[in-house]
């Protein structure tokens, strides 16, 4: 068995190398882990065409560019609904999916409380920039939830996120995840959840793709944590043990399903 090889995609707010350099540090020297900047984020504001697509056409070249024909896809909240996608179009080229709190997850199912939490969302769209990113990082964690202001000035790539945030709003109401590819994904899927997150948003999700997809399908609770104090950047080490089971497990069972052919 050759080295892992793994793809991290961030959410929207984080770039992704302080995202996952501490996930990356724990995981150790003989894992090969990408964390990959989103294409949202290339220029100084959202592409006017920028959709999951994008994002999942980015990954494409970056696996390419690598040479790797296979490899594990990570993906945080916004990411995590991008690598969705990504698995729905080209599910040969990965080994396993890791999703850490997606962010969207298609349309269908819904519970009433979802969807009263989705149009929450898309009443963001009309508030002004100081009220924005409050508003969004209250809505995605417990109502009892303390979510601290930023401390110091903002960096210089935060003037890009209420824009990126948006976008990401914007093409979940319009994008088609196929959700019969989905159901005919058969690799190894984790998914990570924090007990102070907002149920009606990634415990939903986390109990739908649970429940419909997935066959192969284990979800980690981290009691914990909370949508903006993940588990890859408080608690990389816990995580990366179980990432690393979850990469060993699937590599095997890759191996053994080539060896029956």
């Amino acid at each position: 068995m050759g080295p892992i090889r793994a793809i991290l995609l961030p959410g929207s707010v984080l770039p992704a190398e302080p995202a996952y350099g501490a996930l990356i540090q724990a995981l150790g020297p003989d894992v090969q882990a990408v964390a990959k900047d989103l294409e949202l984020y290339a220029g100084d504001a959202p592409p006017t065409d920028w959709s999951l697509d994008t994002e999942v056409d980015g990954v494409l070249r970056e696996a390419d560019a690598r040479g790797w024909k296979t490899f594990h896809l990570v993906g945080y909240s916004g990411g995590g609904a991008a690598a969705l996608a990504f698995a729905a179009k080209y599910p040969d080229r990965l080994l396993s999916l890791a999703l850490l709190e997606p962010a969207w997850a298609g349309d269908w199912d819904w519970s009433p409380a979802h969807t009263e939490l989705w149009r929450q969302y898309e009443q963001l769209e009309t508030l002004p920039p100081e009220q924005f990113m409050p508003a969004f990082m209250r809505l995605a964690v417990k109502p009892d939830v303390v979510v601290p202001p930023p401390s110091g000035p903002p960096p210089p790539w935060m003037a890009k996120r209420p824009a990126g945030i948006r976008a990401f709003l914007r093409t979940f109401k319009t994008y088609d995840l196929d959700r019969a590819r989905l159901a005919a994904f058969r690799q190894p899927v984790f998914l990570a959840l924090g007990g102070l997150s907002n149920p009606d948003d990634f415990g939903e999700i986390a109990n739908r793709l649970s429940r419909v997809f997935f066959p192969d399908f284990h979800l980690e609770m981290f009691p914990k944590r909370h949508h903006f104090d993940p588990p890859h950047r408080i608690e990389p080490e816990r995580l990366a043990g179980l990432l690393r089971r979850h990469w060993e497990q699937a590599e095997t069972a890759f191996q053994e399903q080539r060896e029956v052919r």
